[in-house]
């Protein structure tokens, strides 16, 4: 399986037509590609990939007022629609995110929904939360930790560590735990 990571809003409608191309064109099933809850469009774009695996982000770029909502509350919310919308069309959901609200909210859902778990996986970057990584992997969660690398890994980094505050205090405390 590939997944086509998604960069700023200016990349989001190229990145979606090179994933329909490949799906209608080639019909490669086994692609995909990240939706950013941030942007105003993610709820339809989720629509629009009904069936497709998908990973789903709360969004790390700095964009416009004019296509992204710009606080949290609304972020979250959105984000919490468009997961709830992914896993009731039966698709395949990757959730990437190391809120423990989101987490919480998306396992009492998918429990009354009767989700099978193995429709979903968290996804967290490697030394973040490592304790809740254990924590839902122990409960029987499919849990994906994942390394950036490449030429920019220092950057996808940072941005991590940007979008919370709270994110430099689970790096550090990842790196020197042990």
């Amino acid at each position: 399986f590939v997944r086509i990571d998604m960069e700023d809003y200016a990349h989001c409608q190229i990145t979606l037509d090179i994933l329909k191309k490949l799906r209608q064109t080639y019909s490669y099933d086994n692609v995909g590609t990240v939706i950013q809850a941030y942007l105003f469009r993610a709820e339809q774009d989720v629509k629009d990939l009904k069936g497709i695996s998908l990973r789903l982000v709360k969004g790390a770029y700095q964009e416009s007022p004019t296509v992204a909502y710009q606080e949290k509350k609304e972020i979250d919310n959105n984000y919490m629609r468009i997961i709830e919308e992914h896993l009731l069309s039966g698709s395949y959901t990757a959730i990437a995110s190391h809120d423990h609200n989101i987490i919480e909210k998306v396992k009492e859902f998918a429990e009354k929904h009767h989700i099978n778990r193995n429709q979903f996986e968290f996804q967290m970057l490697y030394g973040f939360r490592t304790d809740m990584q254990l924590s839902l992997a122990k409960e029987g969660y499919k849990m994906r930790v994942y390394v950036p690398f490449g030429n920019d890994w220092f950057g996808y980094f940072m941005r991590r560590m940007a979008e919370r505050p709270q994110n430099v205090a689970f790096a550090l405390k990842g790196f020197f735990s042990k």
